[in-house]
């Protein structure tokens, strides 16, 4: 299975915002500009799966419309990481207990109450799977968080325990990663 991993263009929010789940729009002008590189790279009649998050949806929607024979799919496998009730916090303002909380069980805590970095993990792999099964390459508009999970299934790894085992690289924002590249 060949994948494109493309990240969304930088989302408008303040910067220092915890905001994993929120729907937050893209940069509209960022989005454009990487829809219009990416439209010249990919392949002919790719799949295009795309997280629902509307940062995603944008660069996908932008994306079909220069190559209408990609594929869209919208696939809520692939949204980011919910970080539950501290969503729109500021991250220095989010209580250093709860950081605590969440690095001493790292894989299996649900930071914020919602989701933990192994169930993210759980539900890409799922994406992952199904992607495997169909022929040939395609291309996944997508998020930081959803990128190194898949990084580490690539490595086999289904669960992590600790944080420093959840890889610190991805692509910036409004760009991507090509298969073998």
């Amino acid at each position: 299975m060949k994948l494109w991993l493309v990240r969304h263009a930088a989302p408008r929010i303040a910067p220092g915002v915890c905001y994993g789940a929120s729907d937050c729009a893209a940069d509209e002008a960022a989005t454009l500009r990487c829809a219009a590189r990416l439209a010249q790279r990919l392949p002919q009649g790719l799949p295009l799966w795309t997280s629902p998050l509307q940062r995603c949806e944008q660069l996908a929607l932008a994306l079909q419309r220069l190559r209408p024979d990609l594929i869209l799919r919208v696939e809520p496998r692939l949204a980011e990481l919910d970080f539950g009730c501290w969503e729109g916090w500021r991250w220095d303002a989010i209580p250093q207990a709860a950081f605590d909380a969440w690095l001493a069980d790292f894989g299996a805590h649900r930071f914020g109450g919602r989701e933990s970095v192994n169930e993210l993990l759980g539900r890409v792999a799922a994406a992952r799977a199904e992607q495997a099964r169909q022929a040939g390459a395609a291309v996944w508009i997508t998020h930081a968080g959803v990128i190194r999970a898949l990084t580490l299934l690539e490595q086999g790894i289904t669960r992590v325990d600790r944080a420093g085992q959840w890889p610190q690289q991805a692509p910036a924002y409004g760009e991507w990663l090509e298969p073998g590249g």
